[in-house]
């Protein structure tokens, strides 16, 4: 069973839900570290292209390397959705250090809030992918891009060498152009950034971006206390289990 569905860009086309020879691209250690592991599940599962939207593959496959990672991200959602169902289950510990109780939770896949990719932005990306801003704190230009499924690739190669620096690998891999500093200086700059600059930057990314919001609201059943959490997507959310079954939505 296939459906239609449209991404946050406007890329629309059919989808179907995973078949077990999936499986395997799950399980490849090489397509794992070199961050392609969901490229052959991208393009066995999207049957039919109705519409481009910003892109241009005209008759040609769609190349998800070079497709934004919120199409990327949403295409997948409804790619697990087609295959187990809308309802995912998950289990995050609590964060109240009194606490630290183990939280089960369970949501609608579907009923994450979906950002469209605005006017601004969609002319920016058709004119080369290419944002300006100005960082309040030194005061300098730089530029920057929409992420595309190379930079996820990209990131994961940065994330080996700098293991707890999230923050560094995200900023490295998405500024393209800095005023004033040469492109070898590039991760000097970035260390040595203010965090409110920072913060101002993150804010522009999110300005600027399209795709699924996965930042959820979560409460726990023992100390009745609130948290907000990232939904988290591990290695079995592509795999049935108990909880998904078959076809249940």
């Amino acid at each position: 069973m296939s459906e239609i569905i449209t991404c946050p860009s406007g890329l629309s086309g059919r989808i179907r839900g995973m078949k077990t020879r999936e499986e395997r691209f799950l399980a490849d250690r090489k397509l794992a570290k070199s961050g392609t592991q969901l490229d052959p599940i991208l393009a066995a599962c999207w049957e039919e292209t109705l519409d481009l939207g910003p892109y241009d593959f005209t008759n040609k496959p769609i190349d998800w390397s070079k497709v934004l990672v919120g199409d990327r991200f949403f295409t997948l959602l409804q790619i697990r959705v087609a295959s187990y169902g809308a309802e995912y289950a998950f289990s995050v510990p609590c964060e109240n250090r009194g606490c630290r109780a183990k939280i089960e939770w369970e949501l609608n896949l579907l009923d994450l809030p979906v950002v469209a990719l605005a006017d601004e932005s969609r002319a920016a990306l058709l004119a080369g992918n290419r944002f300006e801003t100005l960082l309040p704190d030194a005061g300098c230009r730089v530029w920057f891009h929409l992420l595309t499924g190379n930079d996820e690739r990209r990131m994961a190669q940065l994330r080996k060498g700098a293991s707890e620096r999230p923050i560094s690998t995200l900023l490295h891999a998405r500024l393209d152009q800095i005023e004033g500093v040469e492109p070898r200086d590039k991760l000097k700059f970035i260390e040595e950034l203010a965090m409110r600059d920072v913060s101002f930057l993150i804010s522009e990314f999110d300005r600027v971006d399209c795709g699924v919001e996965t930042e959820i609201e979560i409460e726990c059943p023992e100390c009745m206390g609130s948290q907000s959490v990232e939904l988290p997507f591990e290695k079995g959310f592509f795999l049935p289990t108990k909880k998904t079954g078959f076809g249940r939505g």
